[in-house]
């Protein structure tokens, strides 16, 4: 478990949000299998959600209009001290600035990117909102990563943009490490040249994947294939009600000795 009460380093995950038409519908559903509560932040913050877990912010949800068109995803921020020089490193390195860098009322300055093989990720420098308050531990953000079918240029993109270290792991994957300057690990790159786009996927850390997958199930989500033992634990791929896919994760040091 993590409790974060500053700003994040440069280069780290610090907040996730998700845009769907039904945010009461979002917060039925990852109330079930997170345990999360939603907090409405009022008509000034255009009925943006915050999702809370025991009373702590650790994503956000707000009101997309319309039913149709693309199946919506989690988008994940990095920490920046300067999102507008973020924006523009994003851009130079092969990027584009989706939104441009804006205030957030007191509570931080924002951008959205795409990198330089089009996943979208957004750009947050904190100043009275941080970011995700509690993060490695059940019904919280886990691990970030990057699933596209050019590994080699969005490597270079990271490293570009905020210095991030990479550091293959040995095995059949092509699969890279990210690691901030100081050598903490921030997320991975997973090279799949079967990958139809280049996507961002959040992983949620739960007691029991299996009862969790369960839950996603009874509450109006889908699995993709079964769950799965690896290295890092117990896994599910999962999609939400609007589409929007994440992981569900158990770490190995907790699965239980049955599953």
């Amino acid at each position: 478990m993590s409790h974060v009460t500053t700003t994040q380093p440069e280069g780290t995950p610090t907040w996730l949000e998700l845009d769907v038409p039904d945010p009461e519908a979002a917060g039925r559903f990852y109330g079930g299998v997170l345990g999360w509560r939603f907090q409405d932040q009022g008509p000034e913050a255009g009925g943006y959600r915050l999702c809370l877990l025991r009373g702590e912010p650790v994503a956000g949800v707000m009101r997309s209009p319309g039913e149709g068109g693309a199946a919506r995803r989690w988008t994940v921020y990095f920490a920046t001290g300067d999102c507008d020089g973020a924006a523009e490193r994003a851009a130079d390195a092969g990027g584009e600035v989706v939104h441009e860098p804006m205030d957030v009322m007191d509570l931080g300055r924002m951008a959205i990117v795409t990198d330089a093989v089009g996943a979208p990720l957004g750009l947050w420098q904190g100043r009275a909102h941080v970011g995700a308050r509690l993060v490695n531990e059940p019904g919280a953000l886990v691990w970030n990563e990057l699933v596209t079918g050019d590994a080699d240029e969005a490597r270079e993109f990271y490293r570009n943009l905020f210095d991030h270290t990479t550091e293959p792991i040995a095995g059949e994957a092509d699969y890279t490490l990210l690691r901030r300057p100081d050598g903490h690990e921030v997320g991975g790159i997973h090279g799949d040249p079967d990958a139809a786009s280049s996507t961002w996927l959040s992983y949620f850390e739960v007691e029991d994947v299996d009862s969790a997958v369960r839950a996603v199930q009874a509450s109006g989500g889908a699995l993709d294939g079964e769950p799965w033992n690896s290295p890092y634990g117990r896994m599910a791929h999962v999609r939400d009600p609007f589409g929007a896919e994440f992981r569900l994760v158990r770490p190995p040091d907790r699965v239980p000795d049955s599953v």
